[in-house]
This record gives C-alpha cells, structure tokens and sequence, in this order.
C-alpha cells in the first residue's frame, strides 16, 4: 500500500502498509478498505416520488448463502456449471480455467480486492470452500464459524491457502465417486479436481516444511492452521495418511515455550487469532481423544487441555459436538486400556485401585445429564435457535459410546464377560433417529463404529452398513469407506465370538486409522 488504509485510519491505530488487506485488519477481522468506501442509501432515488422507495430484500448470512447454494447445487454434477460455483469457467483444449463470472459468494468481510490476487481456480475453490467446507467440519454452520475466518487468514499466508483449497478440491473430487467405487473418471472434471488436489496437497506440505525450518515462521497461528487442515484432508482422502503426525506437530506448535512467550501473544493478536487458537486447541483435544479409541496404545502424546486457552464449550465453533465431560472420561478409560495393554507388572492392590476407579468413570458416564447439557450451552446470537432435543440425542449417542467402551475396559480389567446387548440396541436407536439431521449426523461416525464393533446379529449388521453408507453420502470422507471395510472384515473373522477384546485388536491392523 502506498496509503494507509482507511480502516486503521478510521480506528486510530497505524497501518502497516504491507499489503492488502492489511496484516491488522486481517488478524482483527475488520474488513480493510484501501479507501472511504461508497455509502449507499435507501431508496431508489436521492429525490423526487422514488426517494425513500426501495425494493424489499433480506440480507444472508456467509453460511445461510453456503448452505443455499449447497442444497441449489446437489443436482448439478459439473465443475464448470455457473450454478454450482460462484465462477462460471470454460476449459480450453489445454485444460486451463478462465472465469467468465466474478466470484459472487465470498465472504464481503473480505473483500473483492483481497481476492484480486488469485487466479481463476483458486478463487473457485476458495468460493467451493466456503460453501460446502465451512459447514462440513463444524456442528453447526454460523457467521461465527472459525473455519470460514481462516479464509481472511489464507489471502495473507499462502501455505495455509493451499491447505485450504487441497481440502476443497479433495472433496470436490470425492463429490462424484460413490460408497462402493472410488476410480477417478479419467475423461471428466474429476480427473482435474484430482489433479489440482495432488498439487495444492504438494505446495501445503512444501510451504510447511519451509515454514517449520524458519524460527519466525515456525510458531505462527496460519502454520498451525495449515497443519491442523491436513487432519481434515486425511478424513477426506483415507483417514489413516500421517494424520497422527500432523495432530502431533500441531500440539507441539500450540505450546508456548514460557508463559511470559503465551502472554505476550495473547496480547498482541486480535479477537479473530484468539478465537482461532481456541478452537484448534479444542479440536486437537477432541480428535486424538475419539481418535485415541481406536488406535494402538500410546500412539498420541496427551494434550494438556487445562494447560492450553480457556474458552467456553459450543457447537458452533465445534467439529463433533461430543460434550467435554465425555471427552475426559474417555480420555481415562484409553489410559486404563493403555495399562491393560502394557508390559509392566503391577500389585494386587494396584490393580484393585484401577478397577474401583473404571467403575466409578463409568458410574459418572452413566449419571451425565444430555439434557442438561445440551440446555445449558452458550448460545451465540448469530445463529437460528437451535434443536435442544436434537443436540440431546447427539450427547446421547457419545454417552452411550462411552459407556459401552467403558464397559469393555472394566471387563479386560476384571476378566468377566459383561452384557452389553440393551446399551448395543439403545445405541443403534439413537443413530436412527439422528439420520434425517444433516447437521448432527455428519457427527456421529465414532458411536456408528462403536456399535459395528459390537454387532453380533444379522439385522443390527445391516443397520450399521445402512448408517455408514448414509454418513459417506452427508460428508463424502473416504475414513467411512475403510472404516465399512474393517469393520466388516472383522465381522468376518470373529463371527459368533465374543467382541470383548476389540479395544486391544482394532489399534493392530497395520495402519493407524482416523475413524471419526
């Protein structure tokens, strides 16, 4: 810029001039106006009988909009449709993509210069983003979604942009395969899409690596989103591609290195960083506790969630809404699995103290009020009312989870066979009443696979392959696909046997999987 802008000029603070938007308007959310924006008034005239007459028109929130375009856009199967994308694009005999329409649903917050910069398909695909990401890791879709304000972040840091548009060109390539065929259709779109995933993929992994060898770089909020989105991508590609390693350097980056290094940076980030920080250090609590379930013992280092940020528990700002008091107590009971498992030999009184206590966590799993919680979440003003009743039976789903994990853990401890047929059909249930929700639905893979460890009969493991088939077509994540495929290789090889030991088993098949 060779002018301050007009939006730090506006606040009273000093611009940094370094580009545009500016880097304090980007990390505070303000839109940056390089200049007095034009101020529209009512009416469709200054004077005569038009003025003061207007046409009546409702203004959209950026995730009303996404998800309007979203549901317009199912039936349509081509890239290059001006209904499905904010770009209209033509492809010339080389493949290349020119836009013939503007990007129409970014975010106004950012503004049509930020976005200047960006050729064509990136701009499709940071507007594809916006529409079907945004809302897909997230419980429920609002103006205050962390996701959708990673995009102001991404025009100003270009490994993060990469992360962000891999992540939209993956999906957009999953779009057209099916449950049960993932060939890439080498005469259509798709085979672009594939491409153009591969390569943002390649440029994410590349800016990282160079981000990480730089002490500047290095800690910075966009580095630890960008490694933070490769998570998500491994949902969408297999769900078992280094994603522990990316939720590993992640952690480590969250970390400060002194508490005087924490303050400091509170300090000096604004709201929109904050809230970031907030909401990755939460996820990462709740990924590599689901996650931790069904992986071999000790796989992730535990997360010190009480040491980390503070902030307050929401299912608009939370990818699977799974209640934090769960949370812990799955947390113990993976540590107790963890015991079990382990090598070192322990005293009888030891081992009675692990068995009291399991009993006691699953005592308090059983005694969490889903009603109560889900009553007693913050609301953010932003967002429609929500379904109470709906956000009960989601915690019911992961108490219920809980607690048949639990009960596993308990009977490995004291080596008795404990009846879990009521709590499987309960489980199973509470997941049929919860498919005609798109929002809740796309949440629930980790009770879904709990239950498909635990089936026994014929018409529960069709019940099971109905729900995984249903959560592929709501979030097109091939972890669902493999996870179908280990689930029913186990049916396979334990059938008519007793699925006690699955808590052991299932973090021994060669891979390490994300099945969430």
């Amino acid at each position: 810029m060779e002018e301050p802008c007009y939006t730090c000029r506006r606040r009273r603070i000093r611009c940094d001039q370094s580009q545009s938007p500016c880097v304090k308007c980007a990390t505070s959310g303000y839109q940056c106006f390089a200049s007095r924006p034009l101020r529209w008034v009512e009416g469709l005239a200054i004077r005569g009988k038009l003025r003061g007459v207007s046409l009546a028109t409702k203004s959209a929130s950026p995730a009303k909009k996404a998800k309007s375009r979203k549901e317009s856009d199912s039936s349509d199967d081509s890239l290059a449709s001006a209904s499905e994308s904010a770009l209209s694009v033509v492809r010339s005999p080389e493949s290349q993509v020119t836009p013939s329409e503007p990007v129409i649903s970014i975010p106004p917050t950012i503004g049509d210069f930020a976005i200047s910069d960006l050729d064509a398909v990136s701009r499709y695909y940071l507007d594809y983003y916006n529409e079907s990401i945004c809302g897909l890791f997230i419980v429920y879709d609002s103006d205050r979604n962390p996701l959708r304000a990673l995009m102001s972040l991404a025009l100003i840091d270009r490994t993060l942009l990469k992360s962000v548009l891999a992540l939209a060109a993956r999906h957009r390539v999953n779009r057209h395969c099916s449950f049960r065929d993932l060939t890439v259709n080498a005469s259509s779109d798709q085979m672009i899409a594939n491409s153009d995933a591969l390569r943002f993929k390649y440029q994410a992994i590349q800016g990282i690596a160079q981000a990480l060898g730089d002490a500047k770089s290095r800690n910075k909020d966009e580095t630890v989103a960008s490694i933070f989105l490769l998570v998500f991508l491994d949902l969408l590609e297999s769900g078992s591609d280094r994603w522990n390693v990316h939720l590993e350097g992640a952690k480590r980056l969250l970390e400060p290195s002194t508490p005087d290094s924490q303050a400091v940076s509170r300090h000096d980030s604004g709201q929109t960083i904050e809230d970031l920080r907030n909401f990755l250090a939460s996820q990462i609590y709740s990924i590599e506790t689901l996650g931790g379930t069904f992986v071999r013992p000790k796989l992730l280092s535990q997360y010190d969630l009480l040491g980390g940020p503070q902030f307050q528990e929401t299912v608009e700002q939370s990818f699977l809404g799974c209640p934090e008091y769960l949370l812990d107590a799955i947390r113990y009971l993976s540590a107790r699995r963890d015991t079990i498992a382990s090598s070192e030999c322990h005293d009888d009184s030891t081992w009675s103290y692990f068995i009291e206590d399991t009993i006691s966590m699953v005592d308090f799993i059983q005694q969490f009020d889903c009603s109560v919680w889900a009553s007693s979440l913050p609301y953010l003003g932003t967002t429609p009312p929500r379904d109470t009743s709906s956000l009960c039976t989601l915690a019911q789903s992961y108490k219920i989870g809980a607690l048949i994990y639990g009960k596993r853990v308990l009977a490995a401890l004291t080596k008795e066979c404990l009846p879990l047929e009521d709590l499987l059909q309960e489980l199973l249930a509470t997941i049929e009443s919860l498919q005609n929700d798109e929002s809740l639905y796309k949440c629930i893979l980790w009770p879904i696979i709990i239950a498909g460890l635990e089936c026994q009969r014929q018409e529960q493991r069709d019940s099971v392959r109905t729900y995984m088939e249903s959560f592929w077509e709501q979030t097109k994540c091939v972890n669902v696909i493999n996870a179908s495929k280990i689930i029913e290789d186990r049916w396979q090889r334990c059938d008519g046997t007793e699925p006690s030991h699955w808590i052991f088993s299932i973090g021994h098949l060669g891979r390490d999987w994300l099945l969430i």
